[in-house]
């Protein structure tokens, strides 16, 4: 397998199909709840972009299952790979430090950044997040405490927030 060929799992879940795709090194890529291959990976940034992919079990996908069996913290040790500004590259890394049951506003998230008035680039962070779940933008609200956008619809934001908020070990 060539640095342009990815590994595709399919990974049926509560919430619908989750589709990881993951590179030769076994980081995750991009992830999302579709049918559809081609949509994860139109997500990811071009240079990153596999050409073509295969369906093989990922690391991703094992912290997926174990995710949505209660284990929450099993999405923290997959390694990620993504691409973009300083500013997006410094908020994804904040976003994996959001912990599950305590999502932080827009404005909370842009203060976290170091950059308090920058509500409108935290949330463009989120909006251009590939590996979705990894590096978990649902985790972000509107100030009012409303649910916002996710790529993925409303009501998978809302079903894993829920499932965050759900007692330890209950899925």
């Amino acid at each position: 397998m060539d640095d342009m060929t990815a590994l595709i799992e399919r990974i049926p879940t509560p919430d619908g199909t989750l589709i990881v795709v993951a590179d030769a090194a076994d980081r995750v890529l991009g992830a999302g709840w579709s049918a559809d291959a081609a949509v994860v990976v139109d997500r990811i940034h071009p240079s990153l972009r596999p050409a073509s992919w295969v369906e093989a079990e990922t690391a991703g996908g094992a912290a997926a299952r174990a995710y949505y069996g209660g284990d929450l913290a099993a999405l923290d040790v997959v390694e990620v790979r993504q691409r973009g500004t300083a500013l997006q590259e410094a908020g994804w890394a904040a976003l994996r430090r959001i912990t599950p049951g305590e999502p932080l506003s827009y404005g909370e998230f842009a203060a976290a950044l170091g950059a308090p008035s920058a509500v409108r680039a935290a949330a463009s962070i989120c909006a251009k997040n590939a590996p979705a779940l990894f590096v978990p933008c649902h985790r972000v609200l509107r100030a009012d405490g409303s649910l916002g956008g996710f790529a993925w619809g409303v009501d998978v934001k809302r079903a894993l927030l829920e499932r965050e908020r759900a007692p330890r070990g209950a899925a």
